[in-house]
């Protein structure tokens, strides 16, 4: 559910985390579960052909337009709700610039998201299956449902993304200096998730656990 606190803004709690008061109410957890499947469908996949720019941000407005025409049952959206669902995702999954918003990862469409590479952990992660694993230490990573490479800040963290699909992930580590040296710079995309074109087989290890940021 989200609530909006008149001082401190939005807020997926009761009460507001900094203030403890009641909040108004915005969004139950239904619809926020249902509005974020449309947005993504929107912002990562181009579903409706939204008119989006090349770093892939769409106006609110149209987004709002694009999905009440094409769902009936959302008559009560308004961009105030897109903005409240943007802000307090806890996974960063968007991004709000002025009157646009975007999805930070997960597109399948082509586009150039400009992510800032600046302190970039010097290893993240990877989940692989253990049928996977030879095949990436020789060919390195690539592509494959979505236009990037997606990798994980921690150990733990690729673990939780690899067992969505894995029943046992081996997780591997990537050199982010090494694979940037390679001409494959790595970008910060939402709080624990990083994109990048590729990553050259000798920019990856097996890991046995958060070890590599220790050395």
């Amino acid at each position: 559910m989200i609530n909006e606190c008149e001082e401190h803004g939005y807020f997926r709690r009761d009460k507001c985390p900094v203030c403890g008061r009641n909040g108004k109410f915005v969004m139950s957890d239904f619809e926020v579960e249902k509005l974020g499947r449309m947005m993504a469908a929107i912002l990562r996949h181009g579903k409706f052909s939204p008119e989006m720019n090349e770093q892939g941000f769409v106006n609110i407005q149209e987004i709002v337009s694009l999905i009440k025409e094409h769902n009936s049952r959302v008559k009560w959206l308004r961009p105030f709700h897109i903005d409240a669902l943007a802000l307090t995702d806890p996974k960063g999954r968007y991004q709000i610039r002025g009157n646009t918003v975007r999805a930070t990862y997960g597109h399948t469409i082509k586009l150039n998201l400009e992510l800032p590479t600046v302190n970039i952990p010097a290893y993240l992660y990877y989940p692989a299956s253990e049928e996977e694993v030879d095949e990436i230490l020789e060919e390195g990573l690539v592509p494959t449902d979505r236009t990037m490479v997606h990798l994980s800040a921690t150990f733990e963290d690729a673990l939780h993304a690899g067992e969505v699909r894995i029943d046992d992930p081996v997780i591997l580590a990537v050199d982010s200096k090494k694979c940037a040296e390679a001409g494959y710079p790595i970008g910060k995309a939402a709080k624990t998730v990083y994109l990048c074109d590729m990553v050259p087989a000798d920019c990856i290890s097996v890991s046995e656990g958060d070890e590599e940021s220790e050395e």
